[in-house]
């Protein structure tokens, strides 16, 4: 939907929102104009009033209930894992500012690698007295066994964070230096993902910078840093334990880069190198992204009180055979006290003005700077001049006359240990609250990668970052510890952005049934269409999501060009033998494919719809409800409720998502409790098997539609076959982060223990056969158990890495050759399945062509 002009737009939602005095007013300037990169957002959040914003809110709020995205606060009244808070408005910034503020952050980052590489290597800034000596030795963050260890590629700082705020006349100012292990950019990407979920036309129609790319960059030059020459580099991401603060955001972005999450007991350092324990005995490290502060890393080396580090790291380090971001020792310079320097120093260093200012701050350390921070107590903000001191922010204007005395008086005996600052009146930005927009004090913290630019270092500026709001309107404490919210933050981008190429058991006690024959045949055949009909529409579901989640989200470091191979699968398992579906360029037209999409998952008549799929399975569950559990038919009425369609959100992604989310839970459950509360007789065995066979065949599908031609952009195909089969945690565990054709094709077909492979359901598949009732005076196998063996000899006997390779034509012929014939044999395994046990309950069917029998066929052979 195109945005209305400038001059048909009623801002109604800011029309009460009253600026606060003394403070830079983001949303407006000072005669009440809209600044240009708020315009769109006013004009779409008025658009869609209060009730939808509402709506869309509170979907939001349930995605981070879910999701688990949580900040730990020990001693909060509502338990330690607070729900993460968010507000929906995002923070704008314009392309144009952007690019002079990703300029300076860069300058600011080579300024600060410069200085640290120099105080841990040739001291120049020290001998010269650049620096007063002070500031560096009496720092408890100067790590004294870490001098003289160069890490790799020389880079100390390999992730930095800058905390900005603006001054009352719209310049940003930097507040802190985050330099040891920022955190938060996990924060800001789960951020990023929600909202753009909740806003997608808007969040595409302004074109906002993804952030996908730089963290996709952040991970190629973490993984660069590797000490060994290996295509494969073992990256860990070290963290304190789950008790941190925020170790959510350590989990998600192992998971997200994928790296392996270690804590401390991990890790054990061997012959001066590092090396994660696992089962199958001891992997080396290359890599380590720390998020445990310096002097908790070695206990051996540095703090002998530490819980929380590898004895021996610093060794490790030292010898090159680990290299560590950012390395030990960075904090040195996470201090306020250096910002002073900071002009001097980059016209010295770089050769340049410093660029980006910082608030305007005084070390106490010395003799001038101490007279005038005495004189002018109650004007500025008293800090500990070093990171990890306890004393939290004083300020002068809070204090009476005699406490006014004794912190002169505290100050003047250890002048080296306080920094003052001046105090920030920040700048505020609207928050939604009360049904319409209200001003609160917010700072911004940003995030700078070094990264590889053709051979010679350079650096990647996250385009936006975690703004952190305060609680109240006359606060300017923006602290998640105290009670603090966080925006995503969306910088406009000059160019057109590329779009992104879980009941109760009541079941009832049944005898158990031994004998085959006692199992009606109805009951059979119903139980097998049951499993059939639930796993094709688990299978649909999970392929829709993953094509949903790459129209609206931000999914993957680099796009998602693999949307249309998506779309031939879904033709695949969409499309009538007789009329197939031609989804053309619907990757590229985002309301044709939204249109298509929608029918595919609401259409009743639909051929192969999902609302068709769960219609029958809710069909075939009354038909054997008194076979099943209560909770078990519960489970099978809720995937109905989840697939509730509202006429007028049809069209609109994030209720269609919301659906298909809902629809995973009943999925899960009912897996569960078939497993668990259902005897594993005949009936059981057919449900099975009605399950492992339309699995089995969803596979063949989608690795024929995504895998025998292989794409440009194949890791990312590889990754969308991965996601869509439920088989990425897997794959990352064992290969973490290479995704390449060969062990793809072994996970997915060949790999005998991946629930989810194909050679999974053939064995489960044989394990039900074997147990179905027979004649067992006969030695000789059944047509059915022949056949399934025969596949399962198939993929036995093949190779992955021949099947991986392509021939003069560019294709997988070997791979298509085994799906096609894997394609064959199911089928044929199905009819002789209906032959032998269900061909009395009813008319002969191919099992495989799209499942529109109707039902009442099974109704009348009762």
């Amino acid at each position: 939907m195109s945005l209305p002009p400038p001059a048909a737009v009623s801002p109604s939602l800011i029309r009460g929102y009253a600026p606060q005095p003394g403070a830079y007013n983001e949303i407006a300037d000072a005669g009440g104009r809209l600044r240009p990169a708020w315009e769109s957002l006013v004009r779409r959040f008025d658009t869609l009033g209060p009730d939808a914003i509402r709506e869309r809110w509170t979907a939001a709020q349930r995605v981070i209930q879910e999701n688990g995205v949580t900040y730990n606060v020990y001693g909060d009244p509502r338990g330690m894992h607070r729900p993460w808070e968010l507000d929906p408005v995002p923070l704008m910034l314009g392309a144009e500012e952007w690019a002079d503020l990703q300029a300076a952050l860069i300058q600011r980052a080579r300024l600060l690698e410069t200085i640290v590489g120099d105080l841990y290597g040739p001291n120049r800034l020290l001998k010269n007295r650049d620096l007063p000596a002070d500031l560096v030795y009496a720092n408890p963050n100067f790590l004294r066994p870490c001098v003289g260890i160069t890490p790799p590629r020389g880079r100390f700082l390999s992730l930095q964070a800058f905390d900005l705020a603006r001054n009352p006349e719209g310049k940003w100012w930097v507040v802190n230096d985050r330099t040891q292990a920022p955190s938060g950019a996990g924060y800001a990407l789960e951020n990023r993902l929600i909202i753009s979920r909740i806003l997608p036309d808007l969040f595409r129609d302004v074109g906002v910078s993804r952030l996908a790319r730089f963290f996709a960059r952040l991970r190629d030059s973490l993984a660069a840093l590797s000490p060994r020459a290996t295509a494969d580099p073992h990256v860990v991401l070290l963290t304190p334990g789950p008790h941190n603060e925020t170790y959510f955001e350590h989990a998600y972005l192992a998971r997200y880069l994928g790296f392996t999450l270690a804590e401390a007991g991990d890790l054990t350092v061997r012959d001066e190198a590092v090396f994660l324990k696992t089962l199958g005995g001891l992997e080396p490290v290359d890599v380590i992204l720390r998020r445990t502060d310096d002097s908790f890393c070695d206990p051996l080396e540095l703090r002998g009180d530490s819980a929380l580090g590898v004895a021996g790291l610093v060794r490790a380090a030292a010898a090159g055979n680990v290299a560590i971001a950012n390395a030990l020792g960075s904090g040195l310079i996470e201090t306020q006290s250096v910002m002073p320097f900071l002009p001097a120093l980059s016209r010295q260093l770089l050769g340049e003005d410093l660029k980006l200012p910082s608030v305007a701050t005084w070390w106490c350390g010395q003799p001038g700077e101490l007279g005038y921070v005495l004189d002018h107590l109650p004007e500025l903000v008293i800090k500990s001049a070093f990171s990890g001191d306890p004393m939290p922010p004083v300020f002068g204007s809070s204090l009476s006359a005699a406490q006014l005395d004794e912190l002169q008086q505290r100050i003047a005996e250890q002048p080296h240990r306080y920094v003052a600052q001046e105090s920030v009146a920040l700048s505020t930005a609207p928050v939604w609250q009360d049904a319409g927009f209200h001003p609160r004090h917010f700072m911004l913290r940003v995030y700078v990668a070094a990264v590889d630019e053709g051979g010679r270092d350079g650096y990647a500026v996250m385009p936006g970052g975690l703004a952190r709001v305060s609680a109240a309107q006359d606060s300017m404490v923006v602290s998640m510890q105290y009670g603090g919210g966080s925006k995503d933050t969306w910088v406009l981008s000059p160019e057109p952005v590329s779009p992104f190429s879980l009941l109760q058991s009541e079941s009832r006690p049944t005898p158990v049934v031994r004998a085959g024959h006692r199992l009606p045949s109805r009951v059979a055949d119903s139980m097998f269409w049951l499993g059939r009909y639930v796993e094709r529409a688990e299978n649909l579901t999970h392929l829709l999501r993953a094509i949903l989640l790459r129209l609206t989200e931000e999914t993957s470091p680099c796009g998602s060009p693999e949307q249309a191979r998506l779309f031939d699968a879904l033709s695949l398992d969409t499309g009538s033998p007789h009329e197939p579906v031609d989804t053309g360029d619907l990757f590229a037209d985002h309301a044709a494919a939204m249109r298509h999409i929608a029918g595919v998952v609401f259409e009743v008549d639909a051929y192969n719809s999902l609302a068709s799929c769960v219609d029958r399975v809710q069909e075939l569950g009354s038909i054997v409800r008194d076979r099943i559990s209560l909770d078990t038919w519960r489970v099978l009425r809720q995937m109905r409720g989840a697939l509730r369609e509202d006429a007028a959100h049809r069209l609109d992604p994030t209720h269609v998502l919301t659906c298909l989310d809902h629809l995973a839970v009943p999925f899960a459950a009912f897996a569960g409790l078939s497993n668990e509360s259902m005897t594993h007789g005949h009936g059981w065995r057919f449900l099975d098997l009605g399950r492992r066979v339309e699995r089995a065949f969803a596979l063949v599908r989608w690795m024929k539609a995504l895998l025998v031609e292989p794409d440009p952009n194949e890791p990312m195909v590889l990754n969308a076959l991965l996601s869509v089969s439920s088989s990425e945690m897997t794959y990352r565990s064992r290969y973490r982060m290479s995704v390449q054709a060969m062990p793809t094709i072994d996970l997915l077909l060949l790999d005998e223990s991946n629930p989810r492979s194909v050679a999974f359901q053939l064995l489960k598949m044989e394990e039900n056969v074997s147990a179905l009732p027979g004649d067992r005076s006969e030695a000789r196998r059944t047509p059915e158990q022949r056949e399934v063996l025969s596949m399962l000899a198939s993929l036995r006997l093949a190779d992955a890495e021949a099947l991986a390779r392509t021939d003069p034509a560019g294709r997988r012929a070997k791979l298509g050759a085994l799906l096609d014939s894997l394609g064959a044999a199911l089928p044929a395994f199905s009819d002789l399945l209906n032959s032998r046990y269900l061909i009395h309950a009813q008319p002969h069917q191919t099992s495989f062509q799209p499942l529109e029998t109707p039902l009442n066929s099974e109704e009348e052979t009762l």
